[in-house]
């Protein structure tokens, strides 16, 4: 093993030097390995408050709170201080055989007081994609104790995403990853309530309903008495932030009411105040029987996932004989739940969750429909601090800004290289920005995010 001697990222020689051991020798989630390789991206090196500073030191404003997960921002020292408090006192131990430690306890306790109502018990996972993974194997275990084993098919949506890993994925519904597995057999797809693309002259109202009956019509087509799940994020994130119409998550409550249909809620972006309220299903009304979270519950400093289990099914479960033979070396990590701990701490005591709801959410809001009048921007999309602006060349026709995705990505380069952090994702332009942001700092996201609008649209040639 070399031991080697720490790099000076700040200097132009050991950027360089972080860049081509990164190239050499870390293999990237989601990135084009062979184009990584030979080109290298960017080192990361430092954050404080809501910016990132990479390898050259250049400060970049976070508009996507690290990957949906850092709310509070990367200064928040009392997260720190509880990990090192508890890396110093138990800094591992297993769940398994029986056992457990006092931070997973008190989590698990935290938890049930910021939950909705009726949500008591909590399995613990290291990522959403793993707390997915599990909510396939409690849903199997609930509905083989009622003797109902046939009940085994899960329904998600197109372009849904719910992690990586294959039976994440499988729940998912984006192509691309479908296209490089063979995915889990007992998971269907039907359209997302997606009115920008797929409304045509139907209202937003009027194509929520049209969405929503879909899954009536899946659930029929399957039968009721295989279906056993409906898998759905309160609002679609890594696919594009669709919100959803008004009338579309009432219906999809009524439907699996009357169809004895377990509702699951993807809460791993909505979750801890993303959508205004601690949690999506919330802001909807929607009565979900497991909540998937992860990302905000630990403000992205440890590792943490897990499934919140209402008690309809907890009750099944734990009331019956056998072992569930399911979990992780990490599950219920001390020092990761203690971060937990102290990230619930933060948004239950210090009013974040109030100011954002009543002041900070609106103001964003405000601010990014204005960009509803930009040239380009065929639609804007907004909830609590999430926002989506529709790239079109034409804004009667809906045609694209560019093909492939084209002009939302050079929209997005445009905004990093002007020290804004955003994501492409297909013709959109996505943020999610911390909820420690001052107005002063919208601001300035939305004058950074203009410039990248104006310079896409002198690129593609679209004048207004």
């Amino acid at each position: 093993m070399t031991n080697r001697k720490p790099l000076q990222p700040a200097t132009a020689d050991g950027a360089n030097k972080l860049h081509n051991l990164d190239r050499l020798h870390h293999l990237h989630p989601f990135t084009d390995l062979q184009q990584y390789a030979n080109k290298g991206g960017r080192v990361v090196s430092r954050a404080e408050h809501i910016y990132i500073f990479d390898a050259t030191d250049k400060k970049i404003m976070d508009g996507m709170s690290g990957l949906w997960c850092c709310n509070l921002g990367y200064s928040q020292p009392t997260i720190v201080a509880a990990i090192t408090e508890q890396l110093q006192t138990l800094p591992y131990y297993n769940s398994f055989f029986n056992c457990s430690n006092e931070a997973a306890i008190t989590l698990a306790a935290e938890l049930a007081d910021v939950m909705p109502s009726g949500f008591n018990r909590f399995f613990f996972t290291n990522s959403g994609s793993e707390a997915n993974d599990t909510n396939i194997r409690l849903v199997h275990r609930y509905f083989d104790i009622l003797e109902k084993p046939q009940k085994r098919i899960f329904i998600s949506r197109k372009n849904a995403y719910h992690g990586s890993t294959i039976a994440a994925s499988s729940l998912g519904g984006m192509s691309a990853m479908h296209k490089q597995i063979t995915g889990l057999t007992y998971v269907e797809h039907i359209e997302q309530p997606y009115w920008f693309e797929n409304g045509g002259s139907n209202t937003p109202e009027e194509y929520g309903l049209i969405a929503a009956r879909a899954l009536e019509a899946k659930i029929d087509e399957l039968g009721e008495e295989n279906v056993a799940a409906f898998i759905a994020e309160p609002i679609q994130g890594a696919g594009g932030v669709i919100v959803p119409p008004t009338s579309y998550w009432p219906e999809i409550q009524r439907i699996c009411d009357e169809r004895d249909i377990l509702l699951i809620s993807d809460e791993v972006i909505c979750g801890f105040g993303r959508t205004g309220n601690w949690f999506g299903c919330e802001t909807y009304g929607m009565k979900p029987d497991l909540i998937t979270f992860a990302k905000g519950v630990s403000n992205g400093f440890q590792p943490l996932g897990g499934v919140a289990v209402s008690d309809k099914v907890a009750n099944v479960i734990t009331t019956s004989d056998g072992e569930f033979a399911h979990g992780f070396t990490y599950s219920g990590h001390p020092a990761a739940c203690a971060a937990g701990i102290a990230t619930i701490a933060l948004l239950r005591d210090s009013g974040i969750l109030e100011h954002t709801r009543q002041h900070l959410g609106p103001y964003f809001r405000q601010r990014c429909q204005e960009l509803s009048e930009h040239a380009i921007v065929g639609e804007v999309r907004t909830q609590g601090m999430l926002a989506a602006f529709e790239l079109v060349k034409n804004k009667d026709s809906k045609e694209r800004l560019g093909p492939d995705g084209s002009g939302a990505q050079f929209a997005r380069d445009c905004a990093i290289e002007s020290g804004l952090m955003v994501r492409a994702v297909g013709d959109s332009i996505i943020s999610a920005p911390p909820f420690v942001c001052s107005n002063d700092e919208i601001n300035i996201l939305i004058d950074r995010l203009v410039a990248a609008l104006d310079a896409a649209s002198d690129e593609f040639g679209v004048r207004g």
